[in-house]
């Protein structure tokens, strides 16, 4: 496929600087960019590289630099480029059916224009959509239920009566719905609670591979519209996560926390269980929330503080063996000084 650079102007909304019939048939950095390949400038630290890149042209935010180069302003180039690689690399995959070597339990419905691989399972009751794609070792069990335009990559489990909202992608070996960690003292032994709830996904949710996300010991543990989580995450049972949150590796989110609107957490956080986090709120990696976080803040640490006073108090953990030492040193002057003193008074 190729477009000129006014086309792709006109379909971001950009504004174009230059020869706008330049036609583009791909995208590359702009150091590996050439002919006929458009690049983008999103971190003016990397200003420099424009006068350099061999790119038929570069996107670039408003008003920069072009060094006499073929140019798309926008005012989010970063978003823009994300909307270009869509438009050039990105394809629906292939409609296939139901393949040979896939399960489908009698009574199990099929929306249409799906694809089921060889090794997928799905369970009696199971609700599948419209153009829905699941790879091989995908399972839904029994009364699970797929919206549209899903695709669940290989190994991902759905369990029990769990939903999955429409354009929602999971990554491999997610598994969605697998029991709350729920246990009830008997003596010195431990008798299970039984995990009854289920797992809610809604609309234009992806999850990375390999996160669990447990199901409610009653009712619903609950993902709302847009949010993206990462490998490695672990959500448990009653938890509700807010709309657009972004979750990135190997966060740790203990039972029935709940998450507002647009929380982001940063790698490796680890939240305690039945506290609330209010919108907008932004933790830095490896922090520890061991309480409630109001709206509007960004914090780091363990416990987590505002971050700019986590920065401050982080630069002085390697010149605390020099306090010690100097503290040390003044301790012993004052006895000293408080001897003589004492001399002299007697």
């Amino acid at each position: 496929m190729k477009k000129t650079l006014r086309e792709i102007a006109e379909y971001l909304g950009g504004t174009v600087a230059g020869d706008g019939e330049t036609l583009i048939g791909g995208l590359a950095t702009l150091d590996d960019a050439g002919e006929g390949q458009l690049t983008f400038l999103a971190n003016p630290k990397y200003a420099g590289k424009v006068a350099t890149t061999n790119a038929s042209a570069v996107l670039m935010g408003m008003g920069g630099n072009t060094h006499g180069k073929n140019a798309i302003f926008h005012a989010n180039p970063y978003l823009a480029f994300a909307k270009l690689l869509t438009l050039f690399y990105t394809a629906p995959p292939p409609r296939l059916g139901v393949l040979p070597g896939s399960f489908v339990a009698p009574g199990a419905q099929i929306g249409k224009d799906v694809t089921i691989y060889p090794g997928a399972s799905v369970g009696p009751g199971v609700t599948v959509g419209n153009r829905v794609t699941l790879y091989p070792g995908v399972v839904l069990y029994p009364g699970a239920s797929v919206g549209d335009d899903v695709t669940l990559y290989a190994n991902v489990s759905i369990r029990e009566r769990c939903r999955i909202g429409n354009r929602v992608t999971i990554h491999d070996g997610t598994v969605v719905g697998s029991d709350g960690f729920g246990y009830a003292p008997d003596g010195s032994a431990w008798y299970k609670i039984p995990q009854i709830g289920i797992v809610v996904i809604e609309d234009d949710v992806e999850i990375g591979s390999n996160a669990v996300i447990d199901r409610a010991a009653l009712e619903v543990t609950r993902i709302k519209r847009g949010t993206k989580i990462d490998n490695l995450v672990q959500i448990a049972h009653n938890c509700v996560i807010g709309e657009d949150c972004m979750i990135v590796s190997q966060v740790g989110i203990s039972g029935s926390t709940q998450l507002g609107n647009h929380v982001i957490l940063g790698g490796q956080v680890g939240v305690a269980g039945h506290l609330k986090i209010g919108d907008n709120v932004m933790i830095g990696a490896q922090s520890g929330v061991p309480g409630n976080v109001e709206p509007n803040q960004v914090l780091s640490g363990t416990p987590v503080m505002p971050h700019r006073e986590w920065l401050k108090s982080s630069t002085l953990v390697p010149k605390l063996p020099e306090f010690r030492k100097t503290l040390s040193a003044l301790e012993k002057r004052i006895a000293e000084l408080e001897e003589k003193l004492a001399q002299k008074g007697a």
